[in-house]
């Protein structure tokens, strides 16, 4: 795009971006400007300070460079912000010999599908505009994804501090793409639409969301069950696990919002076999080998071998001592 581009130039090329993220199946789409997020640096400072991020040390790193896309992208000019949706209809088991696990890992690893899904984007992009240089980010990098999406007017971030949109409540991952171009912005921000519902702090067994819109990692079971190396959880974690093996959804099960939840599109979140409930006996049996063969390309890899048998061997203990 040439520096001489007119609105209407900048118009047609944004709306033919929305359009392209669209075609490779994200269920929604946003411009912003990449200019550092000044206010909310101020809350991620604050939410430091307290200690809320645990063992999470790389969260305190550089503050600035987590709230400033040119950090990572000096030549970046403009964020796409994607969602996409991967939500599939299954519920987990009641048996008390198999642990729950949270629903962003039930299928492939979403790493995987969401950069191929912003390659492909900026691959076409490229086609059309062989001077645009662009790079992808997806959860790895150091963006404030949630906070992107809100900005770009895809969801407003809900009390459980989760993005949630109007249209398919909370079950999405967000990616972005810094490009090096001016666009055209969307400047409307998404009303707050949480209102005086607070199902989601009520719900959570260890009041992790220490108040709305702010959640101490430290008390949070998926904190506990995936991001805690030690070998044995957070007591606070571990006397209310309600058998969550990995991670934990209640926030969002109870969320109101996710009533508009919709079956993805994208068959690769589908759950593999034993990964909406898995057999606590088999976890304990695995090997570092089938441990390596059965999460291959899976989001359950992030917790390690020694992190997944111990949280199995603490739902084991919790349910021999409640028979």
């Amino acid at each position: 795009m040439s520096a001489t581009a007119t609105t209407t130039d900048l118009r047609l090329l944004s709306n033919e971006i929305k359009q392209r993220a669209l075609v490779e199946g994200f269920a929604k789409v946003g411009i912003v400007r990449a200019e550092p997020l000044t206010h909310e640096r101020e809350h991620l400072e604050e939410w430091l300070t307290r200690g809320y991020h645990g063992d999470m040390k790389w969260m305190a790193r550089d503050p600035h460079k987590r709230t400033d896309p040119r950090e990572l992208f000096p030549a970046a000019r403009s964020v796409v912000v994607v969602a996409l949706n991967y939500y599939t209809p299954h519920t987990h088991s009641n048996d008390t010999d198999s642990g729950k696990v949270s629903r962003y890992a039930w299928g492939d690893d979403y790493h995987d599908v969401m950069t191929e899904k912003l390659r492909a984007l900026l691959s076409s992009l490229q086609q059309q505009e062989p001077c645009l240089e662009g790079k992808i980010c997806v959860d790895i990098q150091p963006m404030m994804d949630k906070a992107w999406a809100a900005r770009a007017g895809l969801g407003w971030i809900g009390k459980h501090s989760n993005l949630i949109t109007r249209e398919l409540g909370s079950w999405l991952f967000i990616g972005e793409l810094l490009l090096n171009i001016d666009l055209e912005y969307d400047s409307e921000p998404v009303e707050d639409h949480c209102g005086s519902c607070t199902l989601c702090l009520e719900a959570c067994p260890t009041n992790a969301i220490s108040e709305p819109y702010v959640v101490d990692s430290t008390r949070c079971i998926s904190y506990g069950t995936i991001e805690v190396r030690d070998e044995r959880l957070p007591e606070i974690v571990e006397d209310n696990l309600e058998n969550w093996l990995y991670g934990c959804d209640i926030c969002q099960d109870v969320c109101p919002w996710n009533r508009f939840e919709q079956p993805t599109s994208e068959r690769r979140f589908e759950p593999r076999p034993g990964n909406v409930s898995a057999k606590l006996s088999d976890i304990l049996e695995l090997t570092p080998e089938t441990y390596a063969e059965r999460f291959r390309r899976s989001a359950m890899k992030r917790t390690k071998l020694s992190g997944l048998q111990r949280n199995a061997r603490a739902l084991l203990t919790d349910s021999h001592a409640s028979n």
